[in-house]
């Protein structure tokens, strides 16, 4: 469904939209950013009889004075993407383009790698939450498949009660940002999930195609409440301050699942170039460009790796 538009421009913004779904892109957080440019550019043409839009443009993104450069720079680039296929209908070729501000387009957020040490003080924190009464039991649950499979955030708060086999320690992974995947787990997370469900059955109804997740409303858990609760967590864990980016977020799960999964196979001696692509299929990455991202050198993981050098220095030396 094509939001609605209202502005001047209400057609081309459809059409642009409409354009960017047909080449199989969901756009969403882009749609609220156009949407947002279309309230503010009925506005700003209400005013001004003679707006021209490279200077709506330039006004839009200059509106709201205290936020992040790197938001700014991401409602930018959808303008630019806008303006490119602007250039391309008939009749739009003079279309004046604004002289684009030099923002930064990529976040340069430090993730948080998680010891396990604080993975189990998560889960001590988790047990004293209440209202409703199985909180305790699904925030548990939650952060062990987190922690233990690297899921997307969003991912495991979309599975549903028949895409999770607990028998055959396997579940299944629709299509969310990369590729559609089965995903195994160790037995021990299945023992914790059957806890949960077993939990869960007296609260909620437990139909196939139900959510596995599900908070107070009893049918979904949304992300806003499950990120504040586990934001929550890290705070009383003294982990995160009550205010600021500082500190880890809930996604950092998943990279502390990357992270603790090469350490283990960097202890083992394995060859990491033949597992790496195994790591980027488990974690639903299009290619492994995709996983390096999530591969942060800890001071574990460059001891490890030191280690290893040294070991194979060595060896070269006694056989020289």
């Amino acid at each position: 469904m094509i939001s609605r538009f209202n502005s001047p421009i209400c057609v081309d913004l459809r059409g642009f939209l409409q354009f960017k779904r047909t080449l199989g892109y969901r756009y969403a957080r882009a749609e609220f950013a156009l949407l947002e440019f279309d309230r503010f550019l009925q506005e700003y043409a209400a005013q001004d009889s003679g707006w021209r839009l490279d200077q709506a443009a330039l006004a839009w993104l200059a509106s709201k004075p205290h936020r992040k450069a790197i938001s700014v720079g991401s409602d930018a680039a959808v303008l630019r993407q806008f303006y490119s296929y602007l250039h391309r209908l008939p009749g739009h070729s003079h279309v004046h383009e604004p002289l684009w501000p030099q923002l930064p387009t990529e976040s340069v957020f430090i993730p948080y790698v998680l010891s396990e040490n604080e993975v189990q003080r998560l889960l001590k924190l988790a047990a004293h939450l209440d209202r409703p009464p199985f909180r305790a039991v699904l925030y548990r649950a939650l952060l062990l498949l987190l922690y233990c499979t690297g899921l997307r955030f969003g991912e495991a708060l979309c599975l549903r009660l028949s895409d999770v086999d607990t028998r055959a320690s396997v579940l299944f992974v629709e299509t969310f940002k990369g590729r559609a995947r089965w995903v195994p787990f160790h037995r021990s997370l299945s023992r914790e999930l059957d806890k949960y469900l077993a939990v869960r059955r007296g609260f909620a109804s437990s139909r196939p195609q139900d959510r596995f997740f599900v908070g107070a409303n009893l049918q979904t858990l949304p992300v806003s409440s499950a990120s504040a609760t586990i934001r929550k967590l890290f705070q009383k864990a003294g982990l995160k301050q009550a205010q600021g980016r500082v500190g880890p977020r809930p996604y950092d799960l998943r990279h502390t699942f990357a992270v603790h999964r090469l350490s283990r196979w960097y202890r083992s001696g394995v060859d990491l170039h033949t597992r790496l692509p195994w790591l980027s299929a488990y974690m639903g990455h299009v290619d492994i460009l995709g996983t390096e991202t999530y591969l942060t050198a800890t001071p574990e993981l460059l001891e490890l790796a030191g280690s290893r050098l040294r070991r194979r220095y060595l060896k070269a030396q006694e056989e020289s």
